[in-house]
């Protein structure tokens, strides 16, 4: 007489050393690293000394300043994709985008009473002494140039950032940045005056964008026709 024992159950058996192997291998190319409550791999940090893969920071007070924890992921060192910013209570104050290592996109934050303000920012390759950005041209709409500028090794603000009443989530304020000048609305996408861009810039003329032959024909279609375009709103 014998017992059976499922052949899954052997595998599992059978791949359980393989796995334990593999799992100290990949931690033996670390310098440091933490081993969480369920057994993931954090804090990372790799024989050159630069932070890798997932990390949850955390900030005691400090001279009147309060406490924090943050989690997201490093790269190289740098902070890559979304992180988030809670206080030692656990309520969150900031979801941050990063490329680089710098804010880049939206990055929203909060207080315990509701949203405070969003944020837009444009992050440039820190391994780069100069970096581009596409504009349009404010006299040609199918023409743009392409601003050559001095990389400083930061973000800028760029885009529209927008403030809040907490406690009803009410906008109370809106500001327009264009690379880090700050700009009326409309202009955001456009170069008007040489003074809006920062110094160390250049302009190089690029081709101009043909419009493809469905977007002529539909122009040609709905060329005064405008206000009866529905865009999707309701109530219209």
């Amino acid at each position: 007489m014998y017992i059976r024992v499922p052949n899954l159950v052997i595998m599992r058996f059978l791949l359980l050393p393989l796995l334990i192997l593999f799992s100290i291998a990949a931690q033996g190319q670390y310098a440091a690293y933490r081993i969480s409550a369920t057994g993931d791999t954090l804090d990372k940090v790799d024989m050159k000394g630069l932070k890798q893969g997932k990390w949850m920071v955390h900030v005691n007070p400090l001279r009147g300043e309060p406490g924090y924890e943050e989690e997201g992921i490093f790269m190289n060192g740098r902070k890559e994709g979304v992180w988030r910013k809670f206080n030692l209570m656990g309520d969150l104050l900031a979801i941050e985008n990063y490329k680089w290592g710098n804010k880049n996109g939206a990055c929203r934050y909060f207080t315990i009473a509701g949203p405070e303000r969003e944020e837009n920012w444009r992050a440039f390759n820190p391994s780069k002494a100069y970096d581009t950005i596409e504009v349009r041209d404010p006299k040609d709409p199918d023409k743009y140039e392409r601003v050559v500028i001095k990389n400083e090794g930061n973000s800028l603000r760029h885009g529209t950032w927008k403030y809040f009443y907490p406690p009803t989530g009410q906008q109370i304020k809106i500001e327009h940045y264009f690379l880090d000048n700050l700009v009326e609305p409309g202009t955001i996408d456009s170069v008007k005056e040489p003074a809006l861009l920062p110094n160390d810039t250049t302009r190089i003329k690029i081709p101009v964008k043909s419009k493809t032959k469905e977007v002529l024909e539909f122009e040609k279609k709905t060329s005064g026709k405008k206000n009866k375009l529905r865009d999707g709103r309701t109530g219209g």
